[in-house]
C-alpha cells in the first residue's frame, strides 16, 4: 500500500467511528489526510489521531469528491442520504450500517471469508460491513465449510451492550452502581427490562415471524457472505450484562463428516482465529479477558454432538465493536488500497 490515501468517517464520535479512527491509526493505514465527519450538534469536538485532535466537520456539508474511502457508522438513515452520495462522488463506500447489507448489488464482505466479493462493489460503489455478531460467526465457519459442507446452523448470541452504542454502556454501568448501591428497583425507559445483572432475549424489532431482526440479520447474512442460500440457519439473540465482547454458542451440521479434532486443526490454521479449547478451568476464551480490545476471533470448547447424532458444538467469542464493526472496515479498504489503481 505504497499510495496515500484520503479517508472520511462517518460518525467519528460515535463508539464505532472512534474506534475506526483508532484502528487506522493502529494498523498504519497509508493515510493522507482523515476527516472526522459527523453531524451538526457534533461540531466543535475533536477526535484524537496521531498525536493531535482533528476537529469534527459537518456531514451535510462535506465535499466527498476529494476521498479515496468514507468509513460510515452513524446509523441507517444517515446511510441512506449521504452514502449514494459520497459513492456518486467517486469516493468508495464501506458503510457499517443493515441499510445495504441485503442488496444483491452491494457486496458484503468479511476479508478472511469473502474478499472475492469486493469484485462486483464497483456497481453501486458501496460495500456492506456485515453485523457484529455474524462476523465473528463466519470467520469461525468458513473452514470447516470448505472442509465439509455446512448443512446447518443454530446460534445463541450473548452480546454485549456496546452493540447498542455508547448510551448502553453508560446505561449498564448507571444500572450496575444502582443495583449495587440497594437503591431499589432500577428505572428504566420504556418498558426496557433491567439491564444490570440480567439476561434479555430481545435485540432489535420483533418481526412477523416472531423472530427479532437481529436473528434475521444473522441468517441473512450468514447466507449471503458463504454464498449458500439454501443453508438452515437459526438464531436466537440475548442481550448481557457485558460491556464488550459478542459470545456465541454454534452448533452445526455437515454433509461430509468432521471430528473435533479435525475441525480444532482447520480452526488453528484459519486467518483470524484463535483457538483455546483446553479441558480445565479456564481452558476457553471469554469477552472480558480475551476477545475485548482484540481483533482475534477466539473459538472453543469444541466437541462432536453425544451419539448417535452427527454435528459440532463451539464457543465462539471476538469484540464486536473491534472485528464485528471498525476492524472489518479498515480490512476491507486495505484490500482494496492493495488492488492497482
Amino acid at each position: 500500500m505504497a499510495a496515500d490515501f484520503s479517508v472520511a468517517v462517518v460518525g467519528a464520535t460515535g463508539l464505532v467511528g472512534e474506534t475506526m479512527v483508532s484502528v487506522l491509526e493502529e494498523r498504519g493505514f497509508p493515510l493522507r489526510e482523515l476527516h472526522a465527519l459527523a453531524s451538526e450538534r457534533s461540531v466543535g469536538r475533536s477526535v484524537s489521531f496521531r498525536g493531535r485532535n482533528l476537529p469534527v466537520r459537518e456531514l451535510a456539508s462535506f465535499d466527498f469528491s476529494g476521498c479515496d474511502f468514507a468509513l460510515f457508522s452513524a446509523g441507517a438513515a444517515v446511510s441512506r442520504e449521504h452514502a449514494p452520495r459520497a459513492a456518486a462522488a467517486g469516493c468508495i463506500v464501506i458503510d457499517n450500517t443493515s441499510e445495504f447489507r441485503y442488496r444483491d448489488e452491494v457486496p458484503l464482505v468479511v476479508p478472511e471469508v469473502n474478499l472475492e466479493a469486493l469484485d462486483g462493489f464497483g456497481r453501486s460503489g458501496i460495500i456492506a460491513n456485515p453485523n457484529c455478531s455474524t462476523i465473528q460467526l463466519v470467520v469461525a465457519l468458513k473452514p470447516l465449510h470448505d472442509a465439509a459442507e455446512l448443512e446447518r446452523v443454530d446460534v445463541a448470541t450473548y452480546q454485549s451492550v456496546s452493540g447498542a452504542g455508547r448510551e448502553a454502556v453508560e446505561e449498564l454501568a448507571r444500572q450496575s452502581i444502582a443495583a449495587l448501591s440497594g437503591q431499589g428497583p432500577i428505572a428504566t425507559a420504556g418498558g426496557a427490562r433491567q439491564m444490570a445483572f440480567n439476561c434479555v432475549p430481545h435485540i432489535d424489532a420483533f418481526q412477523d415471524n416472531g423472530y427479532t431482526r437481529e436473528e434475521m440479520k444473522i441468517v441473512w447474512e450468514t447466507r449471503k457472505i458463504l454464498g449458500l442460500p439454501g443453508l438452515r440457519v437459526n438464531a436466537t439473540a440475548v442481550r448481557v450484562p457485558v460491556f464488550y465482547g459478542h459470545s456465541e454458542v454454534v452448533q452445526i451440521e455437515t454433509r461430509r463428516s468432521l471430528s473435533a479434532a479435525a475441525a480444532r486443526h482447520l480452526l488453528e490454521n484459519a486467518p483470524g482465529v484463535t483457538v483455546l479449547d483446553e479441558p480445565r478451568l479456564g481452558g476457553y476464551a471469554t469477552a472480558a479477558t480475551e476477545a475485548a480490545k482484540r481483533d482475534t476471533v477466539y473459538v472453543g470448547r469444541i466437541r462432536e454432538y453425544l451419539p448417535p447424532y452427527r454435528g459440532l458444538n463451539l464457543w465462539i467469542v471476538a469484540d464486536n465493536v473491534r472485528k464485528g464493526a471498525a476492524t472489518n472496515s479498515v480490512q476491507i479498504a486495505e484490500a482494496l488500497a492493495r488492488r492497482p489503481i
